[in-house]
C-alpha cells in the first residue's frame, strides 16, 4: 500500500509532506482543545481503546490531495463539557495548525465523538446521586 505524499517543487528541490505527517499535526492540535481525553482508533478501534501523545495518528484518517486536505478525527471528549464547542474549537485548531505547517487547503475537519470520559471522582458522584434517589 502506497502512502500518499503531498510534494511541492521549488528551484532549489522538493518538499514532500506524507499523510502521516497531517495526521499527527492534526493530532497534537486536537488534543490541545480542551476538553478532548484522547482519540479513539475509529469505529473499528473501539471506544476502549482511548490513546493519548503516544501514537497521535491513530484516531485521525486524512484524505490529501495536490493542494487540499480532508480530515476526520476521532475524538473521545470529557464528561462536562458541550461537545458542539468542544467540536468546534478543534475544527478551527486542527484546520489553523495544518495550513499554517504544510500549506495545503484544508477543506474539510470532520469531527466523530467516539465516547465521554467519566472521572472517578464524577463517576463515584453519578453513583451515590443514584443510590440516593432509590
Amino acid at each position: 500500500m502506497e502512502e500518499n505524499v503531498q510534494s511541492v517543487v521549488n528551484e532549489i528541490g522538493a518538499i514532500k509532506i506524507t499523510d502521516e505527517v497531517v495526521a499527527i499535526i492534526a493530532g497534537i492540535a486536537a488534543m490541545e482543545v480542551p476538553g478532548v481525553t484522547g482519540m479513539s482508533g475509529g469505529i473499528a478501534g473501539g471506544i476502549a481503546e482511548a490513546l493519548g501523545r503516544k501514537n497521535l495518528s491513530k484516531g485521525v484518517k486524512v484524505e490529501v490531495g495536490e493542494k487540499e486536505a480532508a480530515i476526520d478525527l476521532y475524538i473521545i471528549v470529557d464528561y462536562g463539557y458541550r461537545i458542539p464547542d468542544v467540536a468546534w474549537s478543534i475544527q478551527e485548531k486542527v484546520k489553523r495548525a495544518v495550513e499554517d505547517m504544510t500549506g495545503l487547503n484544508v477543506v474539510e475537519v470532520n469531527i466523530h465523538i467516539q465516547g465521554v470520559n467519566i472521572e472517578r471522582d464524577h463517576k463515584k458522584e453519578l453513583l451515590e446521586e443514584q443510590t440516593k434517589s432509590k
